[in-house]
């Protein structure tokens, strides 16, 4: 990272850079110039009224090196009134939180003077990224000197500009004092506490609703581990035992999804994203289709007609995930069938080595799934693209339920086959271990040691030049440097995989730690490492990522409370299954069946029950947003009646 004061004290300075900007090293001279104009142009001429200069040259100056980079940024008042636009939330004088003015700036507790450090950077760089993706074309017909990048009145410039493969990416700077700061009281000592999550909202307010959540699983996994860690050490062949254990796990499972609503609510409201409304949902730059208008914006833009897109999704994607099933399913034949092979050896002759293999099988079947899960991921993405979603969400969403439907049977499926058709507890406690330890390990080598090797020998090159060149006195990197190295970054593509993993995480330990009861423990271990190697790749491996800001997690908190009654269903089938509970059905299993049944059902109905009492919003929370929202509406009356009194005049 670079020192931003001092880049600000050299004389040839005009402006904190925020956000930078790559385009392709051909670009014409004049599509330059219009861009740069465009962003530099006035609100009230169409253009963003941002600050942007030509990033110089660097070090040792080389042919590959691409001209075309941009530092951008914004002058104090236009973030302001950027903020106003917006409507970010800000901490009020009274501690309520309320919708940015600038008629009342002087009102919001942390605005001082002339409003310097009011902002966030993560805040400023998302103004700035908004200000940018709402530069509309006027009436320009394609982009000047690119004949072949078509431009409609009132579209997306810079998406227009990506789509077109004119810009090759925008991207928020890194600021070494902060970074620096961050980096000491998140991952740099090790410490036994709570993460910084207020520094990690200021410089990354999209991902730290995530780290959020990170924190709270591993906390509330403290209960089961310290609950399993005596049960696997004094009842481990005792079965009859964790019957008590999958109760605890039925209730665990759905209070910690209830209070987790809670605890959301209250972040997302402390850093003012639970009442900041959604700005319209442009189209995505992928989404294509025959020109025409859009019936609610009157602008002219790509339709593709829905039955053709639902075509696409029942004819194709769905056809191609039940093959993809299917192939899990045979995949895991094949494991039954070395595991079988592998218990014959170790009967016939039981020696070391054959007990050694009798994990081999589980070990392979564990890096298959992996592998399995990856190559289905690029495909499941491949077919959304080419179902031609219009909006981002509406391909997110479609892309999570192909990945969670894939990832739930190849992850689970042969511990379901083997609890309930083979109904083997050995070999699942064996099997549920092996894949737990064998994806942890793989999952943290592939998020963090792999981006860390490859960006350390993508940048080496770099380095060394720039170490060369550096004098004694000098001992910052040069801006220019810092930006193209940040350029070169891997770029960080959202929560979508961390969340998956946690997701998965989830139930091993909710569906099947009754047999295992060191899941819990594992999974716990495992959450600590991935709070470091997280906090690492963030602010070392990737690019810094725009902010997004939630204010909750999404479709994730269904996926999660869909696996919470999946886990009631699977902990009441144990229950039934185990030798204690048989005991008082010696004669009919039919009626083993039904006491299973209604007591799986009467448990769903507290947990449904559970989900009402307990209230998504805490009650102080609820009273604040009301006032809120009463103070809206006598304003709205006032300027109502103003109005009214003028019309008369």
């Amino acid at each position: 990272s670079y020192t931003l004061v001092a880049f600000l004290n050299s004389s040839e300075s005009k402006f904190t850079p925020l956000v930078a900007l790559e385009l392709v090293s051909d670009t014409k001279e004049e599509a330059i110039t219009w861009l740069l104009q465009r962003i530099r142009d006035k609100q009230r001429n169409g253009g963003a009224e941002l600050l942007v200069e030509q990033l110089r040259p660097g070090l040792g100056v080389q042919e590959k090196q691409n001209p075309n980079l941009f530092l951008i940024g914004a002058s104090l008042q236009r973030l302001l009134s950027g903020a106003e636009d917006l409507g970010l939330f800000k901490e009020f004088n009274d501690g309520s939180m309320r919708g940015f003015t600038c008629t009342n700036k002087q009102n919001f507790k942390d605005f001082q003077g002339d409003g310097d450090g009011f902002l966030s950077v993560a805040e400023c760089q998302y103004i700035i990224k908004h200000e940018l993706d709402t530069l509309r074309a006027k009436d320009e017909s394609h982009v000047p000197g690119h004949t072949q990048a078509k431009l409609y009145p009132g579209k997306s410039i810079i998406r227009r500009l990506l789509s077109k493969g004119i810009m090759v990416q925008m991207f928020p700077l890194h600021q070494k004092e902060e970074l620096k700061r961050l980096t000491f009281s998140w991952y740099k000592k090790v410490k036994l506490s709570l993460q910084p999550l207020g520094k990690i909202q200021c410089n990354y307010e999209g991902q730290a609703l995530y780290f959020g959540f990170l924190e709270y699983f591993t906390f509330a996994l403290i209960p089961m581990a310290l609950i399993g860690v005596p049960y696997y050490l004094f009842d481990w062949d005792d079965y009859d035992k964790y019957v008590i254990f999958a109760v605890f796990n039925l209730i665990w499972c759905t209070v910690i999804l209830e209070l987790w609503k809670r605890f959301s609510a209250t972040l997302a409201y402390r850093w003012g994203t639970l009442s900041r409304k959604k700005a319209f949902e442009e189209p995505r730059p992928g989404f294509h289709g025959v020109l025409g208008f859009n019936p609610v914006t009157g602008r002219e833009e790509p339709l593709y007609p829905n039955a053709k897109r639902q075509l696409r999704v029942y004819c194709v994607s769905l056809p191609f995930v039940l093959l993809c099933l299917y192939g899990s399913l045979y995949v895991m034949m094949i494991y039954f069938q070395m595991e079988g092979w592998a218990l014959s050896l170790h009967d016939e002759d039981p020696t070391f080595w054959t007990g050694v293999l009798l994990f081999i099988p589980s070990i392979i079947y564990a890096v298959v799934i992996e592998v399995l899960n990856l190559i289905y991921r690029y495909a499941a993405e491949f077919l959304t693209e080419w179902e031609n979603h219009r909006l981002e969400s509406s391909y997110q969403n479609h892309l999570i339920l192909k990945v969670l439907v894939f990832n739930f049977f190849n992850c689970f499926a042969s511990l379901f086959y083997i609890a309930f058709v083979m109904q083997d507890m050995v070999l699942l406690r064996q099997s549920l271990a092996t894949l737990l330890i064998t994806s942890q390990i793989l999952n943290q080598f592939m998020e963090a040691f792999l981006p860390y090797w490859l960006q350390r020998r993508r940048n080496k090159k770099m380095m060394r030049r720039v170490t060369k060149m550096r004098t004694q006195e000098d001992k910052e990197l040069p801006i220019e440097e810092q930006v193209r190295l940040e350029a070169d970054m891997s770029t960080y593509l959202g929560t979508f995989d961390d969340y998956l993993e946690l997701f998965l995480l989830f139930g091993y330990v909710s569906l099947f730690s009754c047999v295992y009861p060191l899941a819990a423990v594992l999974v716990l271990l495992n959450n600590i490492t991935e709070v470091y190697s997280d906090a690492f790749k963030m602010c070392r491996v990737f690019k810094r990522p725009f902010s997004d800001p939630a204010s909750n997690i999404g479709v994730w908190q269904l996926a999660f409370e869909a696996m919470s009654v999946i886990a009631v269903v699977t902990n009441c089938a144990l229950i039934g299954m185990s030798p204690q509970v048989k005991a008082y059905f010696p004669e009919s299993d039919m009626q083993l069946i039904l006491w299973t049944v209604a007591i799986e059902h009467g448990l769903l109905a507290v947990k449904f029950i559970l989900t009402f009492l307990i209230p998504d919003v805490p009650k102080p929370i609820q009273i604040q947003l009301a006032k809120l929202e009463f103070e809206s509406l006598e304003a709205l009356k006032k300027k109502v009646n103003t109005w009214g009194m003028f019309s008369v005049i």
